[in-house]
């Protein structure tokens, strides 16, 4: 019997080996949801850039393969790089306008040298996560996440309108409701079997309304050759900035600082959907995902191309439509788009999709993304002050983006980039949250050993903090068990597992109107806290000994939230003062 809250729509997690047919099926899938966007904002980069044929050709080749390689590798999860999940890879937008500038100032060389030196900003973001944890939160990531579904959404709208000449302004928008309704209905109400052909089935019933009423074009296809590369190759690095370098690479770092968001806010809401029993957010894959992500980057600036990126929301809803989140898929989707890069008629097939269907499939992918968000801020907690930050930064966010105050203000492309809604909504939760910790009541500090040879120590250290806070007998002894319980919980997996010398602990107090928060800081086992106490609410008939410590812990705390990262784990632990 499933466990309760099992999402039994999960047919094959990420460690499950699905058929080699079902992998080929959704990989096709999803090469069919990346392809669009990843040539589109590919090819608009290289025109925004004034590229000529080649240079764009070129670009587009090199866009496919990176992509590719980095969704690959994003699976595979080599050491500490990648995310160990399905998470599709294509390029991003968001460096279109400095991009242009730095072509300009100094050509393809002096783009290729800023996006290299961002990238090496990028693995930096990733190996200082931990530190950066009070920062990008639940509530940060979260709200990018809906911020960046609004701003799709226009995207996702034109795509509906956008036929050839002399066609009725309706057939758009006919077709559009041809592919949506085929897909809903067979994800809705099809054999669980034959759901995860649901994308591809409405695209198909798309494309044949196309084609009926004559909106399919198949010149692309004819006109394309069979196999080969395009002229041009790697741009060459600039190993002497001049002072225009200089005052550019601001510029891209800003934009760097949003997409490591945005990788946080991706490497999160992938997890999320990937399993069927809820788990807690491994935060050691959201550095490899980052890692991953600043691998690509810097592929994508010795290659001569735009920044690979996440396309977060057609991996959400690839997954949810499908039920399949195996790594295999991504092996087919990598592969398929290097193949794709290699073979232009191929290409020419696929890209002859209507906009109107792939805008049709987009809505949906939209839709589930903004969802996601939404789960995340809340798994993160929403007290009075979070729901403000959210609020704040989202309204902000979407205010800006329909409508950017700076424009005609500030001079080209600061104006862009500080009226972007996402960049707005991400420095106004980062600036809220960061106001929020350094105004905070003054943490109290212990340093010991995670050893229970500390625990007096510990005990002690917590008398005080709840003496200080005027706590009564009873909600003393409350803080003093959980303390306790904590270290327990973190000390029984190491001795499960033979470990020798004790790693350093070192606990911090917050007190917060009424409760108290307590982090512990230490390096422990495998297992995530919060995934086993999330387990103990569906297994209560006889408990194991290694289970107690758990099932204190829950009891005398009113929240537990587990962190892990490269060698260092994150307990924070809320106990709330007895009436």
């Amino acid at each position: 019997m499933a466990s309760a809250g099992a999402d039994e729509r999960i047919r094959y997690e990420p460690d499950e080996r699905c058929p080699p047919l079902v992998a080929l099926g959704v990989g096709i899938q999803g090469v069919l949801l990346a392809l669009g966007p990843l040539v589109v904002i590919a090819a608009i980069s290289g025109v925004a850039a004034g590229q000529d044929e080649d240079q764009l050709t070129w670009t587009l080749v090199a866009a496919l393969i990176v992509g590719g390689l980095i969704t690959i590798l994003q699976a595979v999860r080599i050491g500490r790089v990648g995310l160990g999940h399905v998470m599709i890879m294509g390029v991003t937008p968001n460096y279109i306008a400095v991009s242009v500038l730095a072509l300009a100032e100094g050509g393809p060389s002096t783009l290729a040298s800023l996006i290299v030196v961002s990238s090496v900003f990028y693995f930096a973001v990733a190996a200082w996560l931990p530190q950066l944890r009070r920062v990008i939160t639940p509530a940060v990531t979260g709200t990018v996440l809906m911020l960046i579904a609004v701003t799709l959404l226009p995207v996702a709208w034109d795509r509906l309108r956008e036929v050839p000449d002399g066609a009725e302004a309706i057939a758009g928008p006919g077709v559009a409701a041809v592919a949506l309704i085929a897909t809903t209905i067979l994800a809705l109400r099809a054999p669980r079997k034959w759901r995860i052909w649901s994308p591809l089935a409405g695209i198909a019933a798309g494309c044949v309304a196309a084609i009926v009423i004559g909106l399919y074009d198949f010149g692309r296809v004819v006109d394309a050759p069979w196999f080969g590369l395009p002229e041009g190759g790697f741009p060459g690095l600039d190993l002497t900035p001049t002072a225009g370098f200089w005052a550019l690479l601001p510029m891209f770092l800003v934009v760097t600082v949003v997409q490591a968001i945005k990788a946080v806010g991706d490497g999160v809401v992938v997890q999320q959907v990937a399993w069927r029993r809820p788990r807690a957010t491994d935060f050691r894959l959201i550095q490899g995902t980052i890692y991953a992500s600043a691998l690509g980057m810097l592929m994508s600036g010795l290659a001569g191309t735009p920044p690979a990126t996440a396309f977060s929301a057609s991996t959400v809803s690839l997954i949810n439509f499908t039920g399949v989140a195996a790594r295999r898929v991504a092996y087919v989707m990598g592969v398929g788009l290097v193949v794709l890069a290699l073979l232009p008629k191929l290409t020419g097939l696929m890209l002859t999709i209507p906009n109107p269907v792939m805008g049709a499939f987009l809505l949906t992918a939209i839709g589930m993304l903004f969802v996601e968000g939404v789960r995340t801020v809340a798994r993160g907690g929403l007290d009075a002050q979070t729901t403000l930050v959210v609020s704040l930064a989202f309204a902000l966010g979407v205010g800006f983006e329909q409508h950017n105050v700076f424009e005609g203000v500030v001079p080209s492309p600061w104006s862009s980039l500080l009226g972007n809604g996402i960049t707005v909504g991400a420095a106004t939760a980062i600036g809220l949250t960061l106001f929020l910790e350094f105004t905070m009541p003054k943490r109290w500090r212990f340093e010991g050993r995670l050893d229970m040879a500390d625990l007096p120590r510990l005990d002690a250290y917590l008398q005080e903090t709840a003496a200080a806070m005027r706590w009564n007998a009873a909600s003393t002894e409350r803080l003093r068990s959980a303390g306790e319980e904590t270290l327990s919980s973190l000390i029984q997996p190491a001795d499960d597992h033979g470990e020798g010398k004790p790693k350093r602990l070192v606990v911090t107090t917050s007190p917060d109107d009424g409760a108290v928060d307590l982090e512990f800081v230490a390096a422990v086992d495998e297992e995530n806290l919060a995934d086993r106490l999330a387990y103990l609410s569906d297994h209560d008939e006889s408990p194991a000994a290694w289970d107690v410590s758990f099932r204190l812990l829950r009891h005398y705390a009113s929240s537990v939230r587990h962190q892990k990262y490269h060698g260092i784990d994150i307990v924070t632990v809320r106990v709330d003062e007895s009436p």
